[in-house]
């Protein structure tokens, strides 16, 4: 009698895609060197920690419940990490802080911001998406985003 082999289950090749995309998203992360030359960081920044995050701090973009919303990893787990999202003139279109949290597939901290930002839009990038970890008061390097802009 032959033996046939074990099927894999719906749930496993579902997961093994979603690992397979994050890590692909990962890999086409900018380089770490690419972070702006100085940058001004938030108020109320903390100084370093001996649980510093790794280097190669990245973020991405997606569009979820028709918002622009960004992520990124490598940020310190459990710490606090500022998110904005400027024009490329600098000003602030949106921002706001979250907590650096534990996400299967991204390494480091997850950090993740939806913001009011509708999305997708016509192409073309007319801002940058910026990310910094206050406890080893480090930025992200720039993602450029294509930022809505409503003619009436």
């Amino acid at each position: 009698m032959g033996t046939h082999p074990r099927r894999t289950s719906h749930w496993a090749r579902r997961f093994a895609l979603s690992a397979t995309a994050l890590a692909a998203v990962g890999l086409a992360a900018p380089p770490a060197g690419a972070a702006p030359a100085s940058p001004v960081s938030p108020a109320g920044s903390t100084q370093m920690s001996p649980d510093k995050a790794p280097q190669g701090l990245y973020l991405f973009q997606y569009t979820y419940r028709g918002h622009l919303k960004i992520g990124g990893g490598n940020f310190t787990l459990g710490g606090k990490v500022y998110i904005a999202v400027k024009y490329n003139s600098g000003q602030i279109r949106y921002n706001g802080n979250v907590i650096a949290k534990t996400n299967p597939g991204v390494p480091g901290g997850a950090a993740y911001l939806e913001t009011n930002i509708s999305a997708p839009c016509a192409p073309g990038n007319n801002g940058y998406a910026q990310a910094y970890d206050y406890t080893t008061g480090t930025w992200s390097p720039r993602l450029p985003v294509a930022i809505c802009v409503r003619f009436d």
